[in-house]
């Protein structure tokens, strides 16, 4: 009987299991020494792992605490373009943004990778450069929700709305860090959205 097309093969299901024991591994010694103290080899020799694996799973150290940029991009797109045409860009937004809320690591991970960002210039950085990807990822949508006809590049109106509403997700994840996994993230984003179209 054939595997269903969805079923992951031998080989994807070992590579998931590295790719989850780098991180685990990585995130342990950041968490142990700091991020910026840590290094690739580090983490490699940690791991079980060479240099080149490591390069093999993560393009850099970032990538281990920020993930794949481009895929959870993707994933927030198509999450955005499938909400009812009838949804404000605010609206559509916030609920696409929902779908980063995932069972990917525990509650104690994420409060641990949250509080990396205040520490780490590097992540700040590659933080930055995710919001202005993203801007560009999203703006097809929120212009199509704004009634404005696509040009060669995204609209300002579009990227302000798609910028404002990344700057409050980035609040309310430093918010809920802050208050120890406690406050309801959701609860902190709309505060914040409400504050900005007050």
């Amino acid at each position: 009987m054939d595997a269903k097309p969805d079923t992951p093969t031998l080989r994807e299901r070992t590579r998931r299991a590295v790719h989850a024991e780098i991180t685990n591994t990585a995130l342990r010694l950041f968490a142990e020494q700091g991020f910026d103290a840590t290094t690739v080899d580090q983490i490699a020799a940690a791991a079980g792992i060479s240099r080149r694996s490591f390069f093999h799973y993560f393009g850099s150290k970032e990538d281990v605490v920020m993930g794949d940029l481009e895929a959870l991009g993707r994933r927030v797109r198509d999450a955005l373009e499938a909400r009812p045409a009838t949804e404000s860009a605010w609206e559509a937004l916030r609920e696409a943004l929902k779908t980063l809320q995932g069972p990917d690591t525990d509650a104690v991970t994420q409060l641990e990778i949250a509080g990396m960002y205040a520490d780490a210039p590097s992540l700040r950085a590659k933080h930055l450069e995710k919001h202005l990807r993203w801007q560009e990822l999203f703006a097809p949508d929120i212009e199509r929700r704004l009634g404005i006809t696509p040009g060669p590049t995204a609209d300002p109106r579009a990227r302000a709305i798609i910028a404002a509403a990344l700057a409050c997700l980035d609040i309310a994840v430093d918010a809920w860090h802050e208050s120890g996994g406690t406050a309801d993230p959701v609860e902190l984003f709309d505060a914040a959205v409400a504050a900005v179209r007050a």
